[in-house]
């Protein structure tokens, strides 16, 4: 696959990236969010405010998670997004990106690391270890490592996540061209960004909030590497209800779409 360079614009987002371009299949699958859609408006509006490096808000399902998360592509992340979203969304800032690059760039699920280690040593951890029925709304979770970049002091500031999550990006895209990178020359474990590892089959496997938020990279034609943070509400201690983001969204010229309208 290859990402052509000349294609960039000022909001950072790189244009022309297939399915296809990823898998090396020559047919769309899922991903392919711009086609036969039941409602071809909304993902129009979601699809053209990620080209143009701007937030958008994505609820999963009402019998998953039941969660909408605020999305924006990493290569586009600055220190005011990462403000707006633990400040209006309150849960984790993580990272989603492809399961290509997560191969190429050696990113493991952390289930599967701690499950190694747990079997080479450390014999505490097999109980700890997630395991199948853990998790009631899905058979497993997409967490892969948390990281810090090089560069940043603490990690933790709005500043150094911005930097983290931006340079990941540019990872994601360098590795999918076809670059041969060591990610550990740019970034340290632990740190304060969760990276996501999206499922191989993406839509066909899974369908959280990982896989719904680069299966819409993949059909907006930008790096599959997106910013992704649940929206919570203080007032009733969880999750912020359907309705309220919604409101958000119109209140702040976001669109709001459903996973049902991506699958």
């Amino acid at each position: 696959m290859s990402f052509d360079k000349s294609t960039h614009v000022e909001t950072c987002v790189c244009a022309g990236l297939s399915d296809a371009s990823v898998t090396g299949k020559s047919t769309h699958v899922e991903a392919c969010v711009c086609a036969e859609l039941s409602d071809a408006s909304v993902i129009g509006k979601a699809i053209d405010a990620l080209r143009k490096g701007r937030m958008i808000l994505l609820f999963d399902a009402d019998d998953r998670e039941g969660e909408t998360d605020m999305v924006i592509p990493a290569l586009c992340a600055t220190p005011a997004h990462i403000a707006r979203m633990r400040r209006d969304g309150g849960g984790l800032i993580c990272v989603a990106i492809h399961a290509v690059a997560a191969d190429k760039l050696g990113l493991p699920f952390m289930s599967d690391v701690l499950r190694s280690v747990s079997l080479n040593g450390h014999k505490s951890l097999r109980t700890l270890v997630e395991k199948k029925g853990d998790i009631t709304y899905d058979s497993r979770s997409s967490f892969s490592l948390w990281v810090n970049h090089r560069d940043v002091f603490t990690g933790i500031t709005d500043n150094d996540r911005a930097l983290t999550i931006r340079k990941i990006g540019e990872n994601v895209e360098r590795v999918l061209t076809g670059e041969k990178v060591d990610f550990g020359d740019e970034f340290r474990s632990p740190g304060h960004v969760a990276l996501l590892r999206a499922a191989s089959g993406l839509l066909g496997e899974r369908c959280g909030q990982t896989e719904l938020s680069i299966a819409l990279a993949l059909g907006a034609g930008i790096c599959p590497s997106m910013v992704v943070c649940e929206m919570l509400d203080e007032k009733t201690g969880r999750s912020l209800s359907k309705e309220d983001a919604r409101k958000y969204g119109r209140k702040h010229d976001m669109p709001f779409i459903e996973g049902k309208n991506v699958l």
